[in-house]
């Protein structure tokens, strides 16, 4: 699915209901959610684009809103219009956009460090990468920028050992 080409794609998305008490029930659903990336289309209601991987995922985190005691269901759906689509990945991007900022940035300030703790940072960060990199649908030009800073705090950290 390419939004930005104008095609309009499937999306699965989680319809869910979760009781208010305990709010660790809630708050494990939302970090799980999170670390998808999914996009949040309202109150009890979220979006990733539709292949196996994610509708397995959201059928996973569906299985267990169930055994939480709450209640929920898994669709395919594809959005109203083009705009619509886009506009939901641009929010997506955008999420991406800052945790890839977030990375240069620790990057950058990890390659004035003493030489051990650049290369424990190095090593966090490209793991950081591949994390961010399996809940980015629609990749960020920041994306690159923040591969390049990691390689580069690689490259410092091997030239200093």
């Amino acid at each position: 699915m390419d939004p930005v080409a104008g095609t309009a794609g499937q999306w699965v998305l989680l319809a869910y209901r979760i009781p208010r008490q305990p709010s660790t029930l809630r708050i494990t659903i939302w970090r799980k959610l999170d670390r998808l990336g999914a996009a949040r289309l309202g109150d009890g209601l979220v979006a990733l684009p539709a292949d196996a991987r994610t509708r397995e995922q959201l059928e996973w985190v569906a299985e267990e809103i169930g055994e939480m005691g709450g209640s929920s269901t898994v669709w395919l759906a594809v959005p109203g219009s083009v705009s619509q689509e886009k506009a939901i990945a641009a929010e997506m991007r955008r999420a991406r956009a800052a945790e890839y900022r977030a990375v240069v940035d620790q990057a950058e300030e990890a390659a004035r460090a003493r030489p051990g703790e650049r290369s424990r940072v190095a090593k966090r960060l490209q793991a950081e990468l591949r994390r961010i990199g399996r809940r980015d649908y629609f990749p960020p030009a920041e994306r690159e920028a923040a591969q390049q800073a990691v390689r580069v705090l690689a490259q410092v950290t091997e030239g200093a050992g």
